[in-house]
């Protein structure tokens, strides 16, 4: 079973930058599908983006062009750069694992790390 711990959350304003970090174990990473989801308030848990193991990535239209994921397998670590932070985007954003991207089901989840963007 995949452990995972996401962190870099913060408080930002709106145009700034963070770079979320999940740490995974228990599993072999490499070989993982990895994806961000988020959840706002009062709100559904959404994709934000999947990256593959051999780094195809999808992403949802809201943050493309804005958001980059990608992977550090020696590192064992999924990163997601954000750029042009919006109020839109404060979620709590969780770190995911799973099988294939091309089923889009993440079985394992971390705890999530906080992501504010202030207007």
């Amino acid at each position: 079973q995949v452990q995972l711990v996401e962190s870099g959350g913060g408080l930002v304003q709106t145009g700034g930058s963070l770079r979320l970090s999940c740490a995974a174990s228990g599993s072999i990473f490499s070989r993982n599908a990895m994806a961000w989801y988020r959840q706002a308030p009062g709100k559904e848990r959404d994709l934000v983006a999947a990256i593959g193991s051999g780094g195809s990535t999808i992403y949802a239209d809201s943050v493309k062009g804005r958001f980059t994921i990608s992977r550090d397998n020696a590192k064992n670590t999924l990163y997601l750069q954000m750029n042009s932070l919006k109020p839109e985007d404060t979620a709590m954003y969780y770190c995911a694992s799973g099988s294939s991207i091309m089923t889009m089901k993440f079985g394992s989840w971390g705890q999530g790390t906080q992501v504010t963007v202030s207007s």
